[in-house]
């Protein structure tokens, strides 16, 4: 089984802007010694580890993880999809076999139709052509934009993160649930996929893991079986509760599937999306 989405960070390194001392449960040097701890009490054996600061230094110390930790099973990177070299930071990327995937932290971009700007098109053109994949931090507000990115580049496996970080309100529910209906509706289902992930930190502080259940439930019923990736966002996960907790309510929610589903958003689909070896 696979975890999807993971972190790791050191503080030292000085890049990760939001991560600021406020954040008491996460403020603290993250190894992936210390996921796999977390991840292999419940029979997780590899994971996605991705970026969590948008420098090209940030990639670099993600795959030296890698590297050196062969439950890491592959890299989701950052680069500078504006910069004027772009285009040679993303050929040396390719290069790099454990990097599978790239994420600009579009959440934090505070123009929601960024990553439609003529500038970045080319890159993203280019990262289908080298069979990267573009994980998609986004919140409600971009999934037309992603609708709009999957129809510009066709040939682009796209990666929607944290089920695209919906508000955890009732009254929020719909809007998102019917953009999110379209995006897997209207897009090609071996191309563009989503992560349950991320969901109990976007609920109110303090609330128990029970309260993202409909939303859980409502991105398997959207997405299906074969288009859903299981991740943990560990350890950014803590802001709201435990690993132990979020993996016990995800595998409830996937109990009623046949075997060969279940296996499928615990591990074959990441599998097969990042092309991962072994």
């Amino acid at each position: 089984m696979i975890d999807a989405h993971f972190h790791c960070w050191q503080l030292s390194r000085a890049d990760y802007g939001w991560l600021t001392p406020d954040l008491t449960p996460i403020y603290r040097d993250v190894a992936v010694a210390d996921w796999q701890q977390q991840a292999e009490a419940w029979g997780v054996g590899g994971g996605i580890v991705v970026q969590a600061a948008p420098t090209a230094q940030e990639t670099q110390f993600l795959l030296q993880q890698a590297r050196t930790n062969p439950t890491v099973l592959g890299v989701v990177g950052w680069i500078d999809m504006l910069a004027p070299d772009a285009a040679q930071q993303l050929a040396h990327c390719a290069e790099q076999p454990m990097l599978k995937g790239l994420r600009p932290m579009l959440q934090d971009l505070s123009d929601p139709d960024w990553i439609l700007q003529p500038a970045v098109q080319p890159l993203l053109s280019a990262m289908a052509r080298c069979g990267l994949v573009f994980d998609a931090l986004i919140k409600t507000v971009h999934i037309p934009r992603i609708l709009a990115l999957t129809q510009a580049h066709p040939d682009l496996t796209v990666v929607v993160d944290h089920g695209a970080k919906p508000v955890i309100d009732t009254a929020a529910m719909d809007d998102w649930a019917q953009a999110m209906t379209q995006l897997a509706r209207e897009t090609d289902p071996a191309k563009v996929v989503c992560k349950m992930s991320g969901l109990w930190t976007e609920a109110p502080a303090g609330q128990p893991v029970e309260v993202v259940r409909p939303w859980c439930e409502a991105l398997l019923t959207i997405w299906g079986p074969q288009r859903l990736l299981w991740g943990s966002d560990w350890p950014v996960l803590e802001l709201a509760g435990s690993y132990a907790a979020w993996r016990e309510l995800s595998l409830s929610v996937l109990a009623h599937l046949p075997e060969q589903e279940k296996n499928a958003v615990l591990g074959g689909n990441a599998r097969r999306i990042y092309r991962l070896e072994g």
